[in-house]
């Protein structure tokens, strides 16, 4: 009975491992198209400052929320 709990614990956690990886694609596209338009709005001339920060805003909100999902996959280690 021990047994049969421990593996259904373990396969939600798979499944959220999984979740999590998924979630991490998307977010790490999402920051690398933002990079790509970041540079292009840099490159013309005059550009819309406003627009360039809130792009960098969300930009770094996306760096910030992979960084957390990453923690999540990594086991705790006590050094």
């Amino acid at each position: 009975m021990l047994v049969a709990a421990m593996a259904n614990r373990d396969s939600v956690t798979m499944n959220e491992q999984q979740m999590i990886k998924q979630k991490l694609t998307g977010l790490r596209q999402e920051h690398r198209d933002l990079d790509d338009v970041i540079s292009r709005l840099a490159e013309d001339s005059p550009f819309d400052q406003l627009q360039l920060q809130r792009l960098k805003k969300r930009k770094l909100a996306l760096k910030d929320e992979i960084s957390c999902l990453e923690n999540q996959l990594l086991p705790n280690i006590i050094a």
